[in-house]
């Protein structure tokens, strides 16, 4: 006697996850790795329907896309790779650090008006009072190993306090202070002048926690009068005049790539 066909609907085929290094990404990624927008906005253009690849709309975040081969629209309209760009921005007090304020504030694009600022994002943020090195770029991936805890690259500030510190009580910023449930810590703090009543500090973080250096003074008391990044790495903010954009050169990224790639080789701790 033949057994019954089994006609339980089987489960759907899901597509092979691509091995590391290789070209098939999700659609998303896609999007992001050819300089379009990030991988968040990628989604939400998926989920939106404004997505086609090959000539079909996708909806689906699962959908996987070949880098060499496939045809990406968004709108209609075809997106291919463009050529990467970064900037450095000496970003004056003032501004925020977003594309489009709902309170009509600046924003740190008012400053990019001559460039093609369209697919350009900021490499972390600076907020509204703080100044200097802002960097952007259309490179996402390296804008995320900049950022990226384990490949964080260090970041120095000068910051003018109200008052005088001793130099021992610096030493809790190297040990690290709570703040609203957060272990704030800084890599290196030195006193660079002091005057009769004001002081400038230089503070190094490798990590870029929000707000992390007003937050750690705020827990000694210590009021932040102004408070400017002045590198990334060992890249400078140099003599580049206030609200001006330039170019880095490639020797600059080369050395920011070569930042992230020590510290991927640098032994993890904890």
């Amino acid at each position: 006697m033949r057994k019954p066909a089994d006609r339980r609907t089987p489960a759907p085929r899901r597509a092979p996850k691509p091995s590391e290094g290789g070209k098939r990404v999700t659609v998303a990624r896609a999007l992001s790795k050819l300089g379009f927008c990030s991988r968040t906005q990628g989604e939400a253009l998926v989920l939106a329907g404004r997505v086609t690849v090959d000539g079909r709309k996708t909806t689906q975040l699962e959908t996987w896309v070949d880098l060499s081969t496939a045809k990406i629209a968004v709108d209609g309209k075809p997106v291919a790779a463009e050529a990467f760009v970064y900037y450095m921005l000496n970003k004056p007090r003032g501004l925020v650090t977003t594309r489009d304020d709902q309170q009509g504030r600046p924003t740190v694009y008012d400053c990019l008006t001559h460039l093609d600022h369209a697919h350009l994002s900021p490499v972390g943020r600076l907020d509204k009072a703080s100044e200097g090195l802002l960097l952007f770029t259309n490179d996402t991936e390296f804008a995320q190993a900049l950022l990226d805890p384990e490949t964080h690259v260090p970041k120095t500030y000068h910051v003018q306090i109200d008052g005088l510190v001793a130099p021992e009580r610096l030493a809790a910023f190297l040990t690290g202070v709570e703040h609203d449930g957060d272990r704030l810590q800084a890599r290196r703090a030195d006193i660079l002048r002091e005057g009769e009543k004001k002081a400038w500090l230089e503070i190094e973080l490798d990590e870029g926690k929000n707000r992390q250096i007003r937050r750690m003074l705020e827990v000694l008391d210590i009021e932040v009068l102004r408070l400017v990044r002045v590198a990334m790495g060992d890249l400078p903010l140099g003599e580049l005049p206030k609200g001006e954009v330039r170019a880095l050169t490639q020797a600059e990224i080369a050395m920011l790539r070569d930042a992230i790639k020590a510290k991927r080789k640098e032994p993890r701790t904890g």
